[in-house]
């Protein structure tokens, strides 16, 4: 039996099946992952991210975030893993998503159940205030956009370098790894610090993992039970072929 239909044949037997998302997911989509040698930061500088850097020089860095996050990154629509994991949650064997990415994608493929570890880029949050805006609520130029309601500066709704974790989405996704039963890693190296940590507690917990990467990462030789090397693409279209 290949790696791909035991997979399958695990998945359809699920209790509760919990999927762990990052950026290699949405790769295939147009997006690219941070790290790595073609990788965003070997190209930009990661302090456009630092929050402490953008309060003091939004002039610098937001024409930056705008151009990946918003000019780039806002034409990008989901493929067939993300359908696949919608699927997945319609057939009810997927409970929900723990996603280390901000690009709404999974959302869009028709997900309703998905933590967002990182935060997401669809909103923005005044840094004086507090008050959200919906991103297309909003006129975004290369000047940095300011709160309507207190003139403050408004920032992404996703995490920068210097921020915690959200609690909610945290709370939420520690849950979801200490009840699932089956654990579906798609696209992540296990690099990312505290998300990373998110597959142990499931293994801690006796899930079995699932772990679908195009190269091995940090979780495969140490708590993975089935590795299939393949773009989550063609792995997620025959795993829901076989369920």
């Amino acid at each position: 039996m290949s790696n791909i239909k035991e997979a399958a044949k695990i998945i359809s037997n699920a209790k509760n099946l919990v999927a762990f998302t990052g950026a290699g997911i949405s790769v295939e989509s147009g997006i690219p992952p941070f790290r790595g040698v073609d990788g965003l930061w070997a190209k930009y500088d990661p302090m456009i991210l630092d929050l402490d850097f953008y309060k003091r020089n939004p002039d610098k860095s937001w024409p930056i975030i705008k151009e990946l996050f918003f000019d780039f990154f806002g034409n990008a629509k989901p493929n067939a893993a993300h359908y696949g994991l919608a699927k997945l949650e319609q057939m009810g064997i997927l409970k929900s998503i723990i996603t280390q990415n901000i690009d709404n994608l999974h959302q869009e493929a028709g997900n309703k159940e998905v933590y967002e570890y990182h935060g997401n880029s669809v909103q923005f949050v005044c840094t004086k205030c507090g008050t959200m805006f919906k991103r297309n609520d909003l006129e975004l130029t290369n000047d940095y956009p300011l709160c309507s309601k207190c003139g403050g500066l408004l920032k992404p709704d996703f995490i920068f370098f210097g921020e915690g974790i959200p609690e909610d989405a945290m709370s939420k996704s520690l849950l979801a790894a200490q009840t699932a039963d089956i654990f579906l890693i798609i696209g992540t190296t296990g690099e990312i610090m505290p998300a990373s940590q998110i597959p142990y507690l499931a293994k801690q917990n006796n899930a079995t993992i699932i772990e679908i990467n195009i190269e091995k990462s940090k979780f495969t030789d140490a708590i993975t039970d089935i590795f299939i090397q393949e773009k989550a693409t063609k792995a997620m279209n025959e795993i829901i072929v076989n369920v």
